[in-house]
């Protein structure tokens, strides 16, 4: 990824995210991705840890079931949630689509969830974005 400007303080690893010829770099350690299912329309979440190996999938989270978003059988219900860890290592990108069917993703962190043309400050529309820890 090219040089990307980079949001909140801190050091440690980053976060970057690419789409549509824009770079955002977002120093934290763990965030949640959250989108909303094109066809059942309810809310999936996944909590990543940013690592030197990778992006680490640490969670998984969907409120019900249906149409392509069956939990796997180690899925536990709590609080109206099918929660389990994805058995997958670290991951040197994540590529995320966007058919605009089900709104977009969103990205949360320290108590805020905002859109990805939020943080990316324009429309993602169907462009992919990736995300990948930053070249240090």
């Amino acid at each position: 990824m090219a040089a990307a400007r980079t949001e909140q303080g801190g050091g440690g690893l980053s976060l970057c995210l690419a789409s549509a010829g824009a770079v955002k770099a977002l120093s934290l350690a763990a965030f949640t991705l959250v989108w909303t299912h094109s066809i059942e329309k309810v809310d999936w979440q996944e909590d990543w840890h940013v690592t030197p190996a990778g992006l680490e999938l640490a969670q998984a989270r969907v409120k019900g079931t249906g149409a392509g978003m069956e939990p796997p059988p180690e899925a536990r219900l709590i609080d109206g949630w099918f929660v389990w860890k994805p058995k997958r290592p670290p991951m040197p990108e994540v590529v995320l689509g966007n058919s605009g069917a089900a709104g977009e993703w969103r990205l949360c962190a320290d108590g805020q969830c905002r859109t990805l043309s939020a943080i990316l400050g324009h429309p993602v529309g169907a462009n992919v974005t990736a995300m990948r820890v930053c070249d240090q």
